[in-house]
């Protein structure tokens, strides 16, 4: 064990690769390592990185320049790229990059403590990227950071090869965590102060263990004593099963909210994506969530400008989203990602101009949709989890995660607490 030695590890991309750097953390607590808050003063450097949008792909290349410095002072520091870049970028690290010490894909973290003792000794490069039909970090804890909202893997890999994304090439095929592992987690989480739990998996509904699907799990960890709050992230409109919302339904601490990823409003764009179902079925599921579950945040994800769509393809989007009016829509204009599908096979053909007017238009649609739900809320008194301070306030979090701002003098941090929305 090698007490005293001190690690930085940054963390970029989706809330998946923010939940496995807290079960590196976890790993590497264990061990006798410790955090550091500077990389400067840090025995060995670690990113954690997402290769599903560009965004965090292009940060992470600028913050390996600024460890190649490091590195030039301290050629003692032994520096790591880890998650989803490593997985499909290993050639391209080991021959522009040759400072990277160490290189682990998404199922191979269980390795890095280990590597670490030996990479005193050896300094060649070690390399771990295979994929596991079977790693799901069963019986680890994480080492969480501080809040209240503890993130609880449930599964991982995908299975659903959509055209667009490239997770079921870095992360692997999907394999679920066994529901005991899972509540025992949760109950470790709230036995360490968090009250409310968020459900993680890629396709979250697609959950399935020695017969029990995700309805089962979210009705197991509802019933543990102290889950104020319980959430999950994200479904597949396929697996939306009547069953799962009935389950919402009849739990009070299930937070009203569902995450429903539309994508595109047109069939044959969806059929390109690989998607799995239609539009109509799509409208029809989520008039039904709302039919059934009163007054639920419903938020959706959309990509724009998908090889092949044309405006009339677009139109079909903007359809969808007046139809279901959702509550918050995360918008996206395509951009091919190496590894994927669509990236060999499908021509990028709508020009980025074309893209960002799209996008732009979607947006203003919906702000407007934004405002006349927002307007419902005013004069009402609703029930928020207070997470914290921001911007001189406390910051709380309705059931159908809408944020709210009010003052108090109390110190208020994790509970529940009714407010009088004044505006919105």
């Amino acid at each position: 064990m090698a007490m005293g030695k001190s690690y930085y590890l940054d963390t970029y991309g989706c809330q998946m690769n923010v939940a496995d750097s807290e079960l590196i953390a976890g790993m590497l607590k264990k061990q006798g390592y410790v955090i550091s808050k500077s990389m400067d003063n840090a025995d060995a450097i670690f990113v954690n990185t997402c290769a599903i949008r560009e965004r965090a792909e292009q940060k992470v290349h600028s913050r390996l320049g600024l460890y190649s410095q490091i590195k030039q002072n301290r050629p003692g520091v032994i520096i790591g790229v880890l998650g989803c870049m490593a997985q499909h970028l290993k050639d391209e690290i080991l021959e522009t990059k040759p400072y990277v010490d160490i290189i682990l894909g998404p199922d191979s973290y269980r390795k890095l403590p280990a590597l670490l003792n030996r990479n005193a000794e050896n300094t060649n490069n070690t390399v771990d990227t295979k994929l596991s039909r079977f790693e799901v970090y069963d019986n680890l804890f994480p080492s969480r950071q501080e809040g209240i909202n503890a993130w609880v893997s449930i599964m991982r890999g995908c299975d659903k090869f959509c055209t667009f994304c490239v997770v079921p090439f870095t992360r692997g095929r999907e394999r679920s965590r066994s529901m005991v592992c899972i509540v025992n987690e949760v109950k470790k989480a709230i036995a360490d102060g968090y009250v409310e739990i968020t459900l993680l998996g890629q396709n979250v509904n697609s959950y399935q263990h020695d017969g029990r699907k995700f309805q089962h799990l979210l009705q197991a960890v509802a019933e543990i004593p102290g889950v104020q709050r319980l959430r999950y992230t994200s479904p597949h409109p396929q697996d939306m099963t009547n069953e799962l919302i009935h389950v919402m339904n009849d739990y009070e601490n299930i937070c009203n909210a569902v995450h429903f990823p539309l994508q595109a409003g047109a069939n044959r764009i969806l059929k390109r994506m690989n998607r799995t179902y239609t539009k109509e079925h799509f409208v029809q599921r989520a008039q039904w969530i709302r039919e059934f579950l009163p007054n639920c945040g419903l938020s959706t994800d959309i990509i724009v400008g998908f090889p092949g769509e044309t405006r009339e393809d677009f139109e079909g989007t903007l359809d969808v989203l007046k139809k279901v009016g959702f509550d918050k829509v995360h918008t996206a204009a395509y951009s091919p990602r190496p590894g994927t599908i669509a990236s060999r096979k499908l021509p990028d053909d709508v020009s980025k101009e074309e893209k960002q007017d799209r996008k732009h238009l979607l947006e203003d649609i919906q702000q407007t949709i934004n405002s006349k739900i927002n307007e419902t809320y005013n004069g009402n008194q609703y029930e928020v989890l207070v997470e914290g301070h921001e911007r001189g306030h406390w910051k709380g979090r309705t059931r159908t995660d809408k944020i709210v701002f009010f003052d108090s003098t109390a110190e208020l941090l994790g509970q529940l607490v009714t407010v009088n929305i004044q505006s919105t």
